[in-house]
């Protein structure tokens, strides 16, 4: 019975042109643009997500610390119904309303209430620390949904951006190395065509 050979392990390199004899120097600074690239281009993406997340929720939770609830009445009599055709929306009109905030200010302004709510009618409105009616907040899921979001779009752009500028320099480098390597031709070429008796 015929003995198996010994099966070879063949090393794995991280570049294949590391003892190459025909590397250059242009060679190498590439491999590391390369590697040095793509390290960068991860970590500005992940920064730049987890920055971008925490700077939309610390926006969030900045506007709702200086907005709170309350509840207004309608002072201005029956808000009129708007001409409409029955589609969303129809239903909600603005009128003038009067809130009082927790340290016994009383406010004004405008709100959307209920169609045809007559004067008095109580409604929940969101105001700001100036005394002025505002869009209630957005709900801590939502701010958590938003900030999540503005992370994964933020997060790859960056790394994008970071790759694309390792890309140019390569690019830069690969065209420098053709125009040394034409230089070297014009030197070269005339001399290969004299040794080849001008058939090469």
């Amino acid at each position: 019975m015929a003995e198996t050979p010994p099966a070879t392990v063949t090393p794995v390199r991280l570049w294949h042109w590391r003892r190459n004899p025909l590397r250059r120097r242009s060679d190498v600074i590439e491999g590391w643009i390369i590697a040095v690239g793509w390290i960068l281009a991860v970590a500005c993406a992940v920064f730049a997500g987890v920055t971008a997340a925490r700077v939309t929720d610390a926006a969030s939770a900045a506007r709702a610390s200086q907005v709170h609830a309350a509840t207004a009445m309608v002072t201005d009599g029956t808000p009129g119904v708007p001409a409409g055709d029955g589609k969303y929306g129809d239903w909600q009109v603005r009128a003038a309303v009067r809130w009082t905030d927790p340290d016994g200010s009383v406010h004004t302004g405008q709100a959307v209430v209920p169609a045809g709510a007559p004067a008095g009618t109580r409604v929940p409105i969101w105001a700001d620390r100036a005394g002025h009616v505002v869009g209630a907040p957005v709900s801590a899921t939502a701010a958590t949904v938003q900030a999540a979001l503005t992370g994964i779009l933020v997060g790859p752009l960056a790394g994008a951006a970071v790759w694309a500028v390792g890309k140019g320099i390569r690019v830069r480098l690969v065209r420098r190395r053709l125009a040394e390597w034409d230089e070297e031709w014009k030197k070269t070429g005339p001399r290969w065509g004299n040794l080849s008796g001008g058939r090469g």
